[in-house]
């Protein structure tokens, strides 16, 4: 089954895929994580990619769009995967359809994780990264041990320029211009789960599991 994860930043779209990919062994496709990654590796695309991000700016169709192709050809991906973070726009949307289409695959499913403002702010301004094994933690709902040190590693926990306040409402701001289009989009296809991801995430968790089975998807 392939499936997309709609919804703004700080909606819980990547901490749900990590638990439905476990559950239903399908490959999670984070296009944040892929274009941090280019920025960090500092090649063509990431230096490309890396102002964007840290503006909070959506990056370029030309960049996200060559990035998820050649994730989704690959083959981990042929059993299915769950795309976190694209498409952002009818433009991108047509041609992840039109990619499958050639593939003969289409998408089962869209997940749309409807999130509040305040919610999205306080999930991503408080969330924490460790510098050495990327592990995630957040001040309040998962604070570590000891304060500004990694459970896991010992590393140094840093706030990424992206989850700064301001620039976390910048990104909503975008995010709700680009993407607004797409509900309408997948919605008139019949393929739109509405949900509510303000929820915690166990209860949100069962949600979902409970629209996989009404849509027969569980298998």
């Amino acid at each position: 089954m392939n499936i997309v994860l709609l919804g703004p930043p700080g909606a819980g779209k990547g901490t749900q895929a990590k638990v439905l990919s476990k559950e239903f062994g399908l490959l999670h496709i984070s296009t944040g994580d892929m274009l941090r990654n280019a920025a960090k590796r500092g090649d063509g695309i990431g230096k490309k990619a890396a102002g964007y991000i840290e503006r909070g700016e959506l990056v370029p169709d030309e960049i996200v769009v060559s990035l998820v192709v050649s994730r989704i050809s690959q083959k981990d991906a042929e059993k299915g995967f769950m795309l976190d973070g694209f498409p952002r726009n009818t433009k991108q949307a047509d041609i992840l359809s039109l990619a499958l289409e050639q593939k003969n695959k289409k998408l089962d499913l869209v997940l749309y994780f409807s999130t509040s403002e305040k919610v999205s702010v306080e999930r991503l301004s408080g969330r924490r990264v460790c510098r050495k094994c990327g592990s995630n933690y957040h001040v309040k709902n998962m604070p570590p041990k000891k304060e500004g040190i990694c459970d896991a590693c010992g590393g140094e926990l840093y706030q990424r320029p992206d989850d700064k306040e301001e620039t976390v409402k910048n990104r909503l701001k975008v995010y709700d211009k680009e993407t607004k289009s797409l509900i309408d989009y997948y919605r008139s296809q019949g393929l739109l789960r509405e949900i509510n991801g303000d929820m915690e995430v166990g209860d949100l968790f069962g949600v979902i599991k409970a629209i996989f089975v009404k849509e027969g998807l569980d298998g």
